[in-house]
């Protein structure tokens, strides 16, 4: 198994979207384009770039809204999924969504999102809903799991 090299959080920078854009392509069926990345930056959300050992792995977008946050999007480069560093960046997510007062963090996901479900729930997310043909899919729609964690 590879090692998790030091890990760093920062801040998400435009030089940052051509890269995450890419991942966000090679990772999903129906992405985020670069300009939604920049749209979250320029709306002051928690945008988070991972570097491990230097190099971009992983990125999160987080939104606040009162006492609440909401994980826009979390992901982690192919090449190295299954270490860990998803859940570190989830672990960053929330301590940052403490640190600004939030009391609960939401997100949604696919059901067909085995590995994310796993994480959350081992996270302490528990499902509270599901919104009915939230995502596009190749064959048409397909539900979001709406996941709450107190914090």
């Amino acid at each position: 198994m590879m090692s998790v090299l030091a890990l760093d959080f920062v801040p998400m920078e435009t030089d940052d979207l051509e890269w995450i854009a890419a991942q966000d392509r090679e990772l999903y069926p129906f992405p985020w384009s670069e300009q939604n990345f920049a749209d979250s930056i320029i709306a002051g959300y928690g945008c988070w770039t991972l570097f491990e050992g230097g190099q971009r792995v992983g990125y999160a977008v987080l939104m606040m809204v009162l006492d609440e946050a909401h994980i826009l999007n979390i992901s982690v480069s192919k090449a190295r999924q299954g270490l860990g560093l998803g859940r570190r960046l989830l672990d960053h997510l929330g301590a940052v969504a403490r640190a600004a007062g939030a009391r609960q963090m939401f997100l949604e996901v696919r059901p067909s999102n085995t590995p994310a479900l796993a994480m959350y729930g081992k996270a302490g997310f528990e499902t509270i809903g599901r919104r009915k043909g939230y995502y596009p899919a190749v064959n048409g729609r397909e539900d979001a799991l709406v996941m709450r964690l107190p914090l």
